[in-house]
């Protein structure tokens, strides 16, 4: 190994330890435990723990719960994400218009939510969207729409808790772009522009080609957390009405830390990973097909 080589390790090997500790290490043990019957007997004696191959994942299986908060995932990212990436993307157009001021003040307004505490604006939006004295109730009482039981009713539960996913996730992604558009050739848009294109035209022909890898970041990112979601239906609905706000990581939560069936929670945590593994995959070979890596 050459000094500079060696060089280089040395300034990586924290990452990389760190990484190892966070990543590696309980991913590796998460594995090993999904394939025992690891449970609060088993933390008290070893002499309790036994292999039990894929039981946990054939059980998994014939579990109603899980298939239905598999299902409402599937529906929280197949809604989610668009929802977040387009309201993202168009904060990010709006400001970067040359006629909009003040665009500092506004995008650290609208980057906000997502640094603030997710249990302190999911309270928050418990009161807003209260049936009886909620602000957007109210508002919808104005035009002459009837309260909604927003956190209470199976049909409004779920669109209640991806508005404020939106609202709270969308800053992030909207800076990514903000940065992006700062990138594209402005003689492109500018011969574009000479050459008649219309406004959709020069969008789609021109801005989003040059951020389309930046389009493709906020997608996978916005996918797996969307996947991963727990905070906001434990603090908002805690998992109801009728197990319809029910999500793969909170069946995981149930199961590892409310009855201590840690090994069925790993097969489950197992299950999630592959499952953002091979959105990631698929996610990142449309994008070398679109050219954006």
């Amino acid at each position: 190994m050459t000094r500079q080589q060696r060089t280089g390790w040395l300034f990586t090997a924290p990452v990389l330890a760190i990484i190892t500790l966070v990543f590696v290490l309980p991913t590796l043990m998460a594995l090993a435990l999904s394939v025992t019957d690891y449970s609060v007997y088993a933390l008290a004696d070893w002499a309790n723990l036994d292999f039990i191959g894929v039981g946990n994942f054939t059980a998994l299986l014939s579990t109603p719960l899980f298939w239905r908060a598999l299902g409402n995932t599937a529906l929280f990212a197949l809604f989610g994400v668009p929802m977040a990436i387009g309201a993202s993307l168009a904060a990010a157009l709006l400001l970067n218009d040359a006629t909009v001021r003040w665009k500092p003040l506004w995008r650290v307004a609208l980057f906000a939510p997502y640094v603030t505490s997710v249990v302190a604006t999911a309270t928050v939006w418990q009161y807003l969207l209260n049936t009886r004295y909620g602000l957007i109730n109210y508002a919808l009482s104005l035009v002459g729409v009837a309260p909604v039981d927003w956190l209470g009713d199976p049909r409004a539960s779920i669109p209640a808790i991806l508005l404020f996913v939106t609202w709270k996730i969308f800053g992030y992604n909207m800076i990514l772009f903000t940065a992006a558009l700062s990138t594209v050739p402005q003689d492109l848009m500018e011969a574009a522009r000479l050459d008649g294109a219309s406004r959709w035209g020069r969008f789609r022909h021109v801005t989003l080609p040059a951020i389309g890898p930046t389009l493709l970041l906020a997608a996978i990112m916005s996918v797996a957390g969307f996947l991963q979601l727990f905070a906001e239906p434990y603090v908002m609905t805690q998992g109801g009405p009728a197990q319809s706000t029910v999500t793969v990581l909170y069946f995981m939560f149930d199961e590892g830390f409310k009855w201590w069936n840690l090994g069925q929670a790993s097969a489950v945590a197992l299950i999630l990973f592959v499952v953002i593994l091979a959105l990631t995959f698929i996610q990142t070979r449309i994008g070398r097909r679109f050219e954006w890596l």
